[in-house]
């Protein structure tokens, strides 16, 4: 069995090692180095192995993932060039960080996968983008495949719309948790119990995730099975497009891709 290292023990390294020690029943196969010495001794009681260098993990793992931010990644790929080689395969999970970034940054034309997760990997509901190189093995291809789609689903985009992905699955939680707290704050300035509000708000949101997914329907028909003519949900849809909601939408999209880009630099 192939040995996965993680450098960084953060929420989705975290996610990602329960989602593959609960496939696998062990975690044995599973190492981890992070400088925060509490999140290591929790990874060590939970029985995954903790190195005591990044270098030293990736000499002895086939595969490594990143789980570091974007910012940290000159460093981080600095330290482990020295361990690289066309056996290893990496795995990169950070916002805006190319194939070729981490081929350049470790001086070796290894096998890169690219991945852009989301947080709800945390609750085994993550949504996950992924773009292998081309000299990756089908087995590696396979493994890190199976290690994201445990937690949620996958689906493999070309790495020139890895940027673009990013506003569609990545940073979009927020987008989303933020339509449920103005929904909910609205709710509770008419009086109405903040918690019973977003209970509706979390079913009424899952509900239509299930529509858009099991009716059959596109997005446009199942708008217009809710706008009765002259009815209330006409009355909102017509205030949100008076106030430019597909346009903000579109630009905040727009302005996620470009600071990812940034973050490429």
């Amino acid at each position: 069995m192939k040995k996965i290292g993680f450098i960084g023990a953060g929420n989705m390294a975290t996610a990602i090692i329960k989602g593959l020690t609960a496939q696998n029943g062990t975690a044995e196969n599973l190492g981890v180095f992070d400088t925060d010495s509490e999140k290591c001794e929790i990874m060590r009681q939970a029985g995954v192995q903790v190195y005591p260098s990044s270098a030293e993990l990736v000499r002895q793992c086939d595969i490594t993932v990143l789980a570091v931010k974007p910012q940290n990644y000159a460093e981080v790929l600095a330290a482990v060039k020295e361990q690289a080689d066309k056996s290893k395969t990496f795995v990169s999970i950070a916002a805006g960080i190319s194939i070729a970034y981490v081929r350049n940054a470790l001086g070796c034309d290894c096998p890169v996968v690219r991945v852009m997760p989301n947080t709800p990997l945390l609750l085994k509901k993550g949504a996950s983008a992924l773009c292998p190189s081309d000299n990756i093995s089908e087995e590696d291809k396979e493994l890190v495949y199976k290690m994201f789609a445990g937690s949620g689903v996958c689906e493999y985009i070309p790495e020139e719309h890895m940027n673009e992905i990013i506003s569609v699955n990545g940073s979009s939680p927020a987008y989303i948790y933020l339509f449920a707290k103005t929904m909910a704050e609205y709710a509770e300035g008419c009086g109405i119990d903040y918690g019973q509000a977003m209970n509706l708000i979390c079913a009424t949101l899952e509900g239509s995730a299930a529509m858009l997914r099991e009716s059959g329907d596109s997005a446009d028909t199942l708008i217009q099975k809710v706008s009765s003519k002259g009815g209330t949900t006409i009355a909102a849809l017509d205030k949100l497009r008076e106030l430019g909601f597909t346009d903000a939408l579109l630009a905040a999209m727009e302005a996620c891709t470009r600071r990812a880009e940034e973050l490429a630099n």
